[in-house]
Formats: structure tokens, C-alpha cells, sequence
């Protein structure tokens, strides 16, 4: 679970690096992605700290929502996992599986602006956005349930042969090729 951990802060730190420039000088980042030099009118800049103020609340909700810092008092708890059946993160899921889309959603639309208007900025946000929505896919797909896994082999047990035959283990078995 510690890819899961990772995932949790790493969004965290993400929406608050987004949030701190936006909510400390909104002029500086509207001029910065502005095609003409002009002054930010006063609408712009309420924009851009409600989206700051936006951003920190959904960093806050994800490390609270998936169970990473745990809200009970007893130390003596297990770890939380992402199993959707954990009683200790009842959200770690769905919560994963927004933020994931969130940052896909993100990483896809600052790729358009990239293209469009060549501005280093949204090749930032679109590297890490699209960092972070691979590695949500990830523990989605391979952190959400335990893998059965043989005790006496070591191997899991849900993979097949198709489209390779595994032609040793066959040979062991005594199975005809």
C-alpha cells in the first residue's frame, strides 16, 4: 500500500503547489499566461483564489477521505488499505477514482492548451497531472484488492497461459505440448 500512500500526498502537494501561486499573486500567473501585457481585472483575481481556496479544500478531502491520516485516536489500529470493504476508509475508492479522473481530465486539457498556445505552464501541469492520473490508474487496477497470490509457489494465481504457454511448467506437470 505504499504506492496508495504515495498517490494520497503526492495529490496533495500537487493541488497545493497549484493553490499557493494563485492565492499569494494572482496577477503574476494571469499575466503569465496572458498573450497581451494588461492588468488583471478584479474578477480574475477572485477567480483565481476561489479556485486556490478550491484546490487546497480538495487536498485536504483527499488525505482525509482515503484514510492516510487516520482521524481516530488509537494508535493500535492496522494500516489503511484501499479495499473497498475497509471499515477504516469507507472512501479510499471513490475518492481515488476522482482524483485520478480529476488529474487525467487535467493533464488532457492542459495538453490542448499546450498545443494551442505553446505556454511552458501548461506543459508543467500537463507532465504533472498526467504523472499523477497514471499512478491513480495504478493503484486503481492493481491496488485496490489483494492478489492471490499461491503460498507454495509464490505466483499469482489469475494468470493463464494465453497467449504464451508457459512450456516449462507444462513439461513439469507432464502435460503434452
Amino acid at each position: 500500500m505504499d504506492v496508495f500512500y504515495a498517490y494520497t500526498y503526492s495529490t496533495a502537494a500537487w493541488f497545493g503547489i497549484q493553490a499557493v501561486p494563485l492565492m499569494l499573486s494572482p496577477k503574476l500567473i494571469i499575466t503569465a499566461l496572458s498573450t497581451e501585457a494588461r492588468k488583471p481585472t478584479v474578477l480574475e483575481e477572485y477567480l483565481c483564489r476561489s479556485l486556490a481556496f478550491a484546490l487546497l479544500t480538495l487536498a485536504i478531502l483527499t488525505v482525509l477521505l482515503t484514510g492516510t491520516i487516520p482521524l481516530s485516536s488509537s494508535l493500535a489500529e492496522s494500516e489503511i488499505t484501499a479495499d473497498p470493504s475497509d471499515p477504516k476508509a469507507p472512501y479510499a475508492v471513490p475518492t481515488l477514482t476522482v482524483t485520478a479522473a480529476f488529474h487525467a481530465l487535467t493533464a488532457f486539457y492542459s495538453y490542448m492548451q499546450y498545443t494551442r498556445h505553446g505556454q511552458i505552464g501548461f506543459a508543467l501541469s500537463e507532465i504533472g497531472s498526467g504523472f499523477l492520473a497514471s499512478m491513480g490508474c495504478w493503484c486503481l487496477v492493481f491496488g485496490t484488492e489483494k492478489g492471490r497470490i499461491s503460498k507454495r509457489t509464490g505466483a499469482d494465481k489469475r494468470t493463464s497461459g494465453w497467449p504464451f504457454k508457459n512450456e516449462e511448467a507444462d513439461r513439469k506437470k507432464g502435460k503434452r505440448l
